[in-house]
């Protein structure tokens, strides 16, 4: 078998829908490895260390951190991007993501036909809400990525930090914030996200 084939087969074993227990073994796996390193897996550090890295450190002292001690964590959110790019590129799946009947009911109510959006190649990414050539869709981007930015360091830490880390360490305060996490979810699917397919 030539180098092609084994590539291609590659492909196929890993663009393929495996079970969610594999996501969850290895995020246990990286938690395990990482307190016994004395790190804390999350991402939304990196906004601290970029801001850091810009000389935000020089004015303001929230900034003012040990920037060598977060290359590694710099290092973990620009491999995530390269795999997103490679995985968005050559491991996409030509069939639609499977979930429940109720949940399409509820997209298309809202105006957003998802299976559609599936099949020309999208993914999980809705195609109405991310349109770049539209200016909702740049306002939407921008005014999201502040307030998930701003957020997780207005509570020190986001969805990763606190739901993965801190719940495995047993800290009170991220049982506490996965909760809010849930709360505001809930009341951005139902009460906010309708009225943002309207505008």
């Amino acid at each position: 078998m030539s180098i092609s084939n084994y590539f291609e087969t590659f492909l196929q074993f890993v663009s393929q829908p495996w079970h969610w227990s594999v996501g969850g073994v290895l995020l246990a796996l990286i938690v395990f490895f990482m307190t016994w390193m004395g790190q804390s897996f999350g991402v939304s550090t990196s906004f601290k260390a970029l801001c850091s890295v810009a000389g935000a450190g020089k004015r303001v002292p929230f900034f003012n951190i040990n920037i060598k001690q977060e290359y590694w964590r710099l290092a973990f959110v620009l491999g995530a991007l390269i795999g997103g790019l490679i995985a968005a590129t050559y491991l996409k799946s030509p069939e639609a993501v499977d979930i429940s009947a109720s949940t399409i009911a509820y997209l298309q109510s809202i105006g957003i036909d998802y299976s559609q959006a599936d099949t020309i190649g999208s993914g999980l990414v809705f195609t109405e809400l991310f349109n770049y050539a539209s200016f909702k869709g740049v306002f939407l981007a921008l005014a999201g990525g502040f307030l998930v930015g701003f957020g997780a360091r207005y509570g020190n830490g986001c969805t990763s930090g606190h739901a993965i880390t801190g719940m495995a360490h047993l800290q009170l305060p991220s049982f506490l914030t996965v909760i809010g996490f849930f709360i505001g979810g809930i009341f951005m699917t139902y009460l906010i996200f309708p009225h943002l397919m309207n505008l």
